[in-house]
């Protein structure tokens, strides 16, 4: 197999280091990725989870809401963990705080 590479540049010297890219252009690069990861991800998810602790908070008796489940009803009762929602005049239904997904205006459960 030797006739693929003739023996004066197998006998060659020894290559040159890779020259480092200069002036810590990598970590412009991290420092970019870091800034985009928290403008893009970061920050929306902790906006969004501020939202949804303060709607669990400012839960009160009387409040139309919209559970995960698509489920709209006018809460009657709220402890600690849960919220009971009345969905029709005869049916009551506990759910868990969490499950709440939005309010809704007054009198939205009226126009529908």
């Amino acid at each position: 197999m030797s006739f693929f590479i003739s023996n004066a540049m197998a006998d060659g010297a020894a290559p040159a280091a890779a020259a480092p890219m200069g002036g810590g252009f990598e970590w412009i690069f991290l420092v970019g990725f870091l800034v985009i990861f928290y403008l893009m991800i970061w920050r929306p998810q902790a906006k969004r989870a501020k939202e949804q602790k303060n709607l669990l908070s400012s839960l009160q008796k009387g409040d139309e809401v919209v559970t995960t489940g698509g489920i709209a009803g006018k809460i009657t009762k709220v402890a600690d963990d849960f919220v009971v929602l009345e969905v029709s005049d005869t049916v009551e239904m506990k759910f868990q705080k969490g499950a709440i997904a939005a309010t809704l205006p007054k009198g939205t459960l009226k126009a529908i």
